[in-house]
């Protein structure tokens, strides 16, 4: 899930169309700062909003509200709330504002989003508060009695509702336990609302909606004020109900270029690749793989004291590929090379020990933009240090070292031999590096040297031979462990349950290479010392072998084109694992 904030004109607009049984307002205009603002006269920039809602020129006597919409909390308190007031003075004060730099607690940012909307009148009692979260259950429903800007601590104060993942609340259980505070004629027509609410927020998946206030006046439902969140990676399923919507920045931080090419980035590929940057005169910037080891490195870097030079946050991970990682490289080497610093710079290039992401050839990227980029690495005194583990992480550490010894850049690599954020100190010059770096053999030096396919003899129609005392281990340790020779053992069931053991061993049927080696990274975590799988079955293909990964080391683990050839070859197995679609 990726719960990203709305503009409070998106989130009416969406609710508003979805509860037509409610009649809620429609009539909300949005004004804001586009490309064609600067240079525009006062006349020509109101003419395009009333062109756009021609509904605040025919207004008669009904009065309207005028507010920031830029995700700014407590805009009532902030003064930046204009209540029952003409169009010609919304123009006025809009104007007196817009495109102009202001201060909210601590932040400075530049409006350039408003709100407008008619003026409803109520009074305090008409007031009330909700809010809908979704959480690992299901949804909680928050509800006040009172509602508006003196709400207080509505954690403390609200009365809750847990409503699970596949259930359904009713207008009795919501009346139950959240109205009891409320007048009882107010009651059907709040608890009928919230039901429909919870509806359209999971129908379109919303993952929080406040209202403060929501206002009753009789029997008609006005939405006051409102702060959304939507859950972006559902857009395929409902963006066409979504319509036309942005997800701003939060206020006083306007995105940079790079950050919005990063994040178009990341919509087109299954892998992560998030960038913020904090700090773009910073001379800390970090490339992280890994959503857990960024937050390690950003607090490890602040816990060190230089918090204030740390350039930029963000992560890459899921197994970018090489293109993808080497545009991500790309696009920090170009940042942090803009503005000089006397100095001098670091680039930590960190993570912790990869599952299944193949280091070497994530490690490509980001040499080629490294390569791409040498002599202004050079020149503006660029220190990479380099803390990496995981399958072919030995051959990416290698490289990385040949690439800083041939362009002259300095790096220093580390395996997963050092702690994840040993080199943080070091690269703040906090502590001194060791002399000597211990630099283990790669994995394919270690179990033999030699690739699957040439190690393996060929049988008569040309594909690799599936020998009697090969598998995911050596034939010598096979051997000894006689693990061919044992027989499956009795299988205990109860009631359709099969009960699985530190022994069990199964054959995958379907080439996913993905789930086995899930599966295998499972079994190294529980301490197994054979893996659980024994074969693969593919039919499409003749017998061969697949890499993969038992820990740091390797693994060849068989394809058979046969289901019978894996059964009699491995008697042990007693479970099939069946991906097959007929």
């Amino acid at each position: 899930m990726s719960a990203k904030a709305i503009r409070e004109f998106d989130g009416k607009r969406i609710l508003t169309t979805s509860l037509p049984a409610f009649n809620l307002n429609k009539r909300f205009a949005q004004v804001a700062v586009s490309k064609s603002f600067v240079g525009q006269s006062r006349e020509e920039f109101f003419g395009a909003i009333e062109a756009a809602s021609p509904w605040l020129t025919t207004l008669g006597e009904t009065k309207l509200v005028v507010k920031p919409d830029q995700l700014i909390k407590r805009r009532g308190k902030a003064n930046l709330l204009l209540l029952n007031a003409s169009w010609a003075e919304v123009r006025d004060w809009v104007w007196e504002r817009i495109n102009k730099p202001i201060q909210v607690e601590t932040v400075t940012g530049v409006l350039t989003h408003f709100i407008v909307e008619p003026f409803v009148k109520h009074s305090g009692a008409d007031e009330h508060y909700v809010c809908i979260v979704s959480n690992r259950d299901g949804e909680e429903i928050l509800f006040h009695h009172e509602g508006g800007v003196d709400v207080g601590d509505v954690d403390a104060k609200a009365k809750r509702l847990q409503v699970g993942i596949e259930s359904v609340a009713s207008e009795e259980e919501v009346t139950a336990a959240l109205l009891s505070s409320v007048e009882d004629a107010r009651k059907p027509i709040l608890a009928k609302f919230l039901v429909g609410m919870l509806a359209k927020f999971r129908e379109l998946h919303f993952v929080y909606m406040e209202i403060n206030p929501i206002v009753l006046v009789g029997d008609q439902i006005s939405v006051l004020d409102m702060a959304a969140k939507l859950d972006e990676t559902a857009n395929f399923l409902v963006g066409d109900r979504w319509g036309e919507i942005e997800f701003p920045p939060a206020f006083g931080r306007a995105k940079f270029p790079e950050e919005e090419f990063i994040q178009d980035l990341d919509s087109k590929t299954g892998a992560s690749l998030k960038l913020t940057i904090l700090n773009h005169t910073g001379r800390v910037w970090t490339m992280v793989a890994g959503g857990g080891a960024s937050v390690v490195y950003a607090d490890t870097i602040a816990d060190l004291g230089y918090g204030h030079e740390l350039a930029n946050y963000g992560e890459y991970s899921g197994a970018p590929s090489e293109t993808h990682t080497y545009h991500y490289a790309k696009t920090i080497l170009d940042l942090m090379t803009r503005n000089f610093d006397e100095r001098g710079k670091v680039l930590i290039i960190g993570g912790g020990i990869a599952n299944f992401t193949d280091v070497a050839l994530t490690f490509k990227g980001i040499i080629r933009a490294i390569k791409e980029y040498q002599q202004k690495l050079k020149d503006n005194k660029v220190h990479i240090w380099v803390r990496r583990g995981g399958p072919n992480c030995q051959e990416g550490l290698a490289i990385m070292r040949d690439v800083g010894e041939a362009t002259g850049v300095p790096i220093e690599v580390f395996g997963p031999e050092t702690h994840i954020t040993a080199i943080v100190p070091m690269a703040l010059g906090l502590v001194e590096k060791p002399t000597t770096v211990a630099v283990q053999p790669t994995t394919a030096k270690a179990i033999g040297g030699s690739k699957p396919s040439a190690s393996k003899p060929s049988s008569e129609d040309g594909s690799a031979a599936i020998s009697d005392d090969e598998e995911g281990e050596s034939a010598d340790e096979l051997e000894s462990k006689g693990v061919a020779k044992k027989q499956a053992p009795v299988v205990i069931q109860d009631e359709g349950i099969v009960r699985m053991t530190d022994n069990t061993r199964c054959i995958v049927y379907g080439l996913q290479q993905r789930a086995v080696q899930g599966m295998l990274d499972f079994d190294y975590l529980g301490k197994r010392k054979t893996p659980s799988v024994a074969a693969l079955i593919f039919p499409f293909s003749p017998n061969h072998y697949l890499k993969f990964y038992w820990g740091t080391s390797e693994r060849l683990i068989p394809v058979f084109q046969k289901l019978s050839d894996a059964v009699k070859k491995y008697p042990d197995v007693s479970v099939l694992i069946n991906f097959s679609s007929f």
